[in-house]
């Protein structure tokens, strides 16, 4: 199969072309590198530079190009950026998914996965998270995501384009070989974050909000190793291809871990005793999203391998010590 894929050179895109790879298809990285890396992509893999709002770039190569299917993971990912500046994020991830939404219906390619986020829960009434939960999402990404995952129902009933949308919790770790992780400027990632200042790359670690309705009082989240993510992906492309229904599931372990928690387990991983710092919540933060990753599990025969926070933790550990400035260190 030839594959497209929308933001191949970011973090979690680069890491799926690599497992495509490993499963015999063939990807297409299409990806501005506006926050990824060329250097993330595998090595012979064709790489197209360009922007989703290009519709002639776009309409280009989907003529050059047959293509089974599309793997959207271009988009901005910042929540609380989201509520600075939310325009950027309804045209960057609504507008330019339409776009390519548009130029599959025009090229007749009825194959799409994409990449949303729990953010579009919002506030949960109810955890650990159902697919089936209310959507209201407590910010403009979450938002802008959501307005994607609507448009991918109406798509299928206009135009007969199927998807699978697969909402993450929390993507994190780095490859098992040390060779990728997350490289972002600015960083944004709270595990990263972490490294960062075991690293003494910052002065301290800050942790936004203690008075949530928690255990410690720090915001809780779900954290899937990115390995574990992107195999969840061929899963649900296998399902797609050959079942040709469109499908929502959530990508998590079940399990949840506080800020403090992170910080800690950092800690313990690197053995430096850095500083934590708390501040004030932020605007648009959701005090606890785990997931309910049983219909996953089931439907998909999919299991999460290295999830486990230790091994976590550890790779990305092994890759920001190793790769102390990322993927800008080959600029």
């Amino acid at each position: 199969m030839k594959i497209l894929v929308t933001g191949g050179a970011g973090y979690i895109g680069s890491h799926m072309v690599a497992q495509l790879i490993k499963s015999s298809a063939t990807p297409v990285v299409f990806d501005n590198l506006s926050s990824g890396h060329k250097e993330a992509i595998p090595v012979h893999t064709t790489f197209v530079k360009g922007d989703l709002e290009d519709s002639e770039l776009l309409a280009k190569l989907f003529e050059e190009e047959n293509f089974d299917a599309v793997m959207h993971f271009a988009a901005f990912i910042s929540m609380a950026e989201s509520v600075e500046n939310p325009k950027i994020y309804f045209r960057n991830n609504s507008f330019n998914a339409l776009n390519l939404l548009d130029m599959m219906v025009r090229f007749n390619v009825k194959n799409f996965i994409f990449s949303s986020t729990a953010g579009v829960y919002g506030n949960p009434i109810k955890v650990p998270i159902t697919e089936d939960h209310l959507c209201h999402p407590t910010n403009p990404y979450g938002e802008s995501k959501l307005m994607v995952e609507r448009m991918l129902r109406w798509y299928d009933q206009a135009y007969g384009l199927k998807s699978v949308i697969l909402r993450y919790f929390n993507a994190a770790g780095a490859s098992l070989d040390g060779k990728n992780g997350e490289s972002h400027d600015p960083e944004t990632h709270i595990i990263p974050m972490a490294i960062k200042t075991a690293l003494g790359q910052n002065e301290y670690f800050e942790i936004f909000g203690t008075d949530y309705h928690t255990l410690d009082g720090t915001c809780i989240r779900d954290y899937i190793h990115v390995i574990d993510l992107v195999q969840a992906h061929i899963l649900a492309l296998d399902k797609l291809m050959n079942e040709k229904k469109s499908l929502v599931y959530n990508v998590g372990t079940g399990k949840g871990y506080s800020n403090k928690e992170i910080a800690e387990a950092v800690k313990k991983v690197s053995g430096v005793d850095f500083a934590v710092e708390y501040s004030q919540r932020r605007p648009g933060d959701a005090s606890e999203l785990v997931a309910a990753a049983d219909k996953i599990k089931k439907e998909l025969n999919w299991e999460p391998k290295y999830s486990d926070l230790e091994t976590i933790v550890s790779t990305a550990w092994q890759w920001h010590k190793n790769n102390p400035l990322g993927f800008y260190s080959a600029l």
